[in-house]
C-alpha cells in the first residue's frame, strides 16, 4: 500500500472549495456578531438561506437545505427561542405551520446578504474582477453538473 497521504499527493476538491468557503463564513459571521446578532450561528444560515419572505414549512426548508426534518425543526426552534423565527399557520393548510421570519430575523437575513456581498467584493479585489467572475461561473458549471 502507498504511504503517500491524499494532502501529500493532491489537494482535494473538497479542501479546495472548503478552505475559502471556512474563511467567508468566519468572515461574515464575526462581523455579523460585531452587528449585535452574536447569538446566530453558521447552522442557522440553513433557515435563513432557504425562508421565503413570507414564511416557509419546516419540512420545505429541510428538503431544500438536504437535511432532516428533526435536524431542521431544531435549527428552527432555536431560532425561535432566539427571536429571529416565529411559527405561524399555514394559510394554505390549516394542519401545517409556517416558519416565519421576525423583524429581527429579517435584519439578520439582510445584514448576511450585504456581508457576503462585501466579502466577495473584498476577496474580487484580492484575486481581480475577471478571475472572480471566471471563478464564479465554473463553481456554477460545476454545481449545475454535480446535480444531474
Amino acid at each position: 500500500m502507498n504511504n503517500t497521504t491524499i494532502s501529500e499527493a493532491r489537494v482535494t476538491l473538497g479542501a479546495l472549495l472548503r478552505k475559502p468557503y471556512e474563511a467567508l463564513q468566519t468572515k461574515v459571521y464575526a462581523a455579523l456578531a460585531e452587528r449585535g446578532f452574536s447569538d446566530v450561528r453558521p447552522a442557522h444560515s440553513s433557515v435563513f438561506r432557504y425562508i421565503k419572505p413570507e414564511g416557509s414549512r419546516v419540512s420545505d426548508l429541510a428538503e431544500r437545505a438536504d437535511m432532516t426534518k428533526q435536524s431542521m425543526a431544531y435549527l428552527t426552534a432555536n431560532l425561535t427561542d432566539l427571536g429571529y423565527v416565529t411559527i405561524a399557520p399555514d394559510p394554505s393548510d390549516a394542519r401545517a405551520k409556517l416558519a416565519v421570519l421576525t423583524d429581527r430575523g429579517r435584519a439578520v437575513w439582510e445584514a448576511l446578504v450585504e456581508l457576503s456581498l462585501d466579502a466577495e467584493a473584498h476577496y474580487s479585489a484580492r484575486i481581480g474582477p475577471e478571475r472572480m467572475s471566471q471563478l464564479r461561473a465554473i463553481l456554477n458549471d460545476l454545481a449545475n453538473a454535480m446535480s444531474d
